[in-house]
C-alpha cells in the first residue's frame, strides 16, 4: 500500500473506459481503439430501457402540469404532477431493477414509497389549499 492512496489498484484488473462496456462486458475494438459494431458509431437516439420510456412519459406529464400551472388553474397542473409521479411508481414496482432505467434509484419499494407519497401529498395540497382573497 502506498502512502498517498488508501487502496491499491489489483494488479489484475486493468482499467477499462466505462464507454467499451456494453451489458458488463467488453466491446470488440480494432487496433485504433475504436469499436468493431458499426452501429455503435452512431449515437443512441431512444432510451435503453422500456423504463427509459416511462421516465420520458413522466417527465412529459410533469411539463405539461408545470404548463398548466403558469398558464392556467395551479390546481389543475399540480394535480397533473401528482398524476405523473404516481404513475411514474406503479410503474417502477412493476418493472424489474434492470429494465426500469431512470425511474430506478433505490430499491423497488423505497422508489415506489417515496414517489407516491410525493404525489398523494401533491394531490392533497391542491385538494386542501384553500382559495386566497381576491383570486
Amino acid at each position: 500500500m502506498t502512502e498517498d492512496s488508501a487502496f491499491d489498484r489489483p494488479d489484475d484488473v486493468p482499467p477499462v473506459s466505462a464507454e467499451r462496456l456494453v451489458d458488463g462486458h467488453l466491446a470488440p475494438v480494432d487496433e485504433a481503439g475504436v469499436s468493431a459494431d458499426p452501429a455503435a458509431a452512431e449515437p443512441r437516439r431512444y432510451p435503453s430501457t422500456i423504463g427509459g420510456a416511462f421516465y420520458l412519459l413522466v417527465l412529459a406529464a410533469s411539463t405539461v402540469g408545470m404548463v398548466i400551472v403558469v398558464f392556467g388553474s395551479w390546481r389543475t397542473g399540480v394535480r397533473w404532477i401528482g398524476a405523473a409521479l404516481v404513475f411514474g411508481s406503479l410503474v417502477r414496482l412493476v418493472l424489474p431493477s434492470l429494465d426500469a432505467g431512470m425511474l430506478a434509484v433505490r430499491s423497488r419499494w423505497l422508489d415506489a414509497l417515496m414517489v407516491s407519497g410525493v404525489g398523494a401529498a401533491l394531490f392533497f395540497l391542491a385538494a386542501t389549499i384553500p382559495n386566497q382573497p381576491g383570486s
